[in-house]
């Protein structure tokens, strides 16, 4: 035998036809049916990628991404980084904002109205104060200390400050104490203030400034004022408040300029809010979606009682969705025992029964659902007519959240039916029988042996509803009114009214959160494997 072997040699690898080794020849066709069933699925695939998966990859981006206040003024808030927060953020700061504010560039212009609505969101009147702000940049850049004298005092943005000023000039008194300040008052120009219609020429107000403060310090002011007071009490108080300050605007003008403008820029609350708002990644709009916030200094605190309302939707939208998925479930379980036993004929024209709302469009089912239960609607006509309620006490049953539960119940309810009938249509009737024949009454064989083979089509039937309800947005919107709103209702909102795109992803990531846990919790008291949705 082993003779026989040695002469037979080595044993030789099984080929093809074209003496292809075979082992090859099957990789081959492996690899081809594999590549043949991934075009196959592509389309599909790539479906699911464009309108499914990229979308929630988007929100969950957008729920945290905040480019808007970085986008808009870089150098602002690279230099409220160097600010520790506390008194006012130096001269720089406001310098780099006017600078910013001031570029009036298209893609500047739509950086600062986003950053203005973004801002918006955190405080209200932000976004008229970024606007009057960015207005007003341009002008404050070419006179800075025409805007600081106003912004230190509104005294001198009074019509009358200028006349009486120039007025004034004439006499020796004041050519003596401030003898620059009255060469330059001969020389008005107009159009060059908001302030008022004609004003001195840009150099009267660094001189004036620089004159108040020397006056002060020699006494010579002390002659000049009473000369003013005769004339306009308001003026020399004025005069008298500047050149005591006069060296604190001449340092900080674009710090006083800005306050002109609005006097919140003179609140350190206002740059703080700016510098938490700049960081490119924020939670804010998760706080903002449980009812929370950043205070000043960082911490998380509640919101204001009349802005606390999503967690109490959440709430009611939760305790809605499982109101519903209970209604179809005692609505649906006996109609899936009577399509399970019946006669196959009797079963068809019920079940084509259960499946006629799949074949009527929403709108139409809903809006049909306005006319039954509206105060002058069918039903109320019915129990009228019947004289079960009298008409002065018509049932307010539409455009609340009992509207909102009857027209739900109704459009969910072949989702609970047709899982628990495909899993009733497989319980052979043999098991029912046995029961009866070991003594068990009806009632006992139908909750002790029927009822636990239903499981999975009620869990089944209740995950579907209770995901669908949880979201579900055109019903309430038709037929909820103010009461009958849900969480779906208010990120519509936010979507296509405010514009709070990000708080409109936080709330639906937190919905898609919950849903996902749900699913974690039937998986793991039911089990998924027991799911038959048919």
């Amino acid at each position: 035998m082993a003779h026989a072997i040695e002469e037979a040699g080595p044993a030789r690898p099984l080929t093809m036809a074209d003496g292809t080794p075979l082992k090859v020849a099957l990789a081959r066709a492996t690899r081809r049916s594999k590549i043949r069933a991934f075009l196959l699925v592509a389309p599909l695939l790539l479906f699911i990628l464009i309108t499914f998966i990229f979308p929630i990859v988007d929100m969950l981006m957008r729920s945290i991404d905040n480019p808007e206040v970085n986008d808009a003024i870089p150098l602002t808030v690279a230099e409220l980084e160097k600010w520790d927060g506390e008194g006012m953020p130096p001269d720089a700061v406001f310098a780099a904002f006017i600078k910013e504010m001031g570029d009036r560039g298209e893609g500047q212009r739509r950086n600062v109205g986003r950053m203005g609505a973004r801002l918006n969101y955190e405080d209200g009147g932000f976004r008229s104060l970024i606007n009057k702000s960015q207005r007003a940049a341009a002008k404050i850049e070419e006179d800075p200390m025409q805007f600081a004298l106003v912004g230190f005092d509104k005294g001198w943005e009074d019509k009358k400050t200028w006349p009486t000023l120039d007025e004034l000039a004439e006499t020796p008194e004041f050519a003596e104490v401030l003898p620059e300040t009255a060469a330059l008052l001969r020389k008005w120009e107009t159009g060059n203030s908001p302030f008022a219609e004609k004003t001195p020429k840009p150099e009267t107000y660094p001189t004036i400034l620089s004159e108040l403060e020397k006056a002060k310090a020699d006494g010579s002011l002390a002659r000049l004022l009473p000369l003013v007071q005769a004339e306009n009490r308001k003026l020399a108080t004025t005069l008298e408040k500047t050149a005591a300050s006069a060296g604190d605007i001449r340092d900080n003008p674009l710090r006083y300029a800005l306050v002109g403008v609005d006097k919140d820029w003179g609140e350190q609350k206002t740059w703080k809010i700016i510098k938490q708002v700049s960081s490119p990644v924020t939670f804010s709009y998760y706080l903002n979606a449980v009812d929370r916030t950043y205070d000043i200094d960082g911490n998380i605190v509640m919101q204001p009682e009349w802005k606390q309302i999503y967690v109490q939707l959440f709430m009611k939208t939760i305790y809605v969705s499982l109101g519903v998925t209970l209604a179809c479930l005692i609505l649906a379980y006996p109609i899936s025992y009577l399509l399970a036993t019946l006669p196959p004929s009797k079963g068809n024209l019920l079940l084509i029964l259960v499946l006629l709302p799949f074949w009527t469009s929403l709108l139409v089912r809903t809006t049909s659902w306005i006319v039954l239960l509206q105060t002058q609607g069918v039903i109320n006509d019915t129990l009228v007519f019947l004289g079960i309620i009298s008409d002065d006490n018509r049932i307010e049953m539409i455009y609340n959240m009992t509207g909102t539960i009857i027209a739900m119940t109704h459009i969910l309810l072949p989702f609970m039916v047709l899982p628990m009938y495909s899993v009733m249509k497989t319980i052979s009737p043999s098991y029912m029988r046995a029961a009866r024949s070991l003594g068990a009454n009806p009632l006992i064989a139908f909750v002790r042996v029927y009822m636990p083979q239903t499981v999975p089509g009620i869990g089944a039937g209740s995950i579907l509803v209770f995901i669908l309800a949880i979201g579900y947005y055109i019903t309430p919107a038709l037929v909820g009114g103010q009461d009958g709103q849900l969480i779906s209702n208010f990120i519509a909102y936010h979507m296509q009214k405010s514009l709070n795109w990000g708080l409109a992803a936080a709330l639906g990531t937190i919905l898609l959160g919950g849903v996902l846990i749900m699913y974690w919790l039937y998986d793991r008291l039911v089990g998924i494997d027991n799911m038959k949705l048919g």
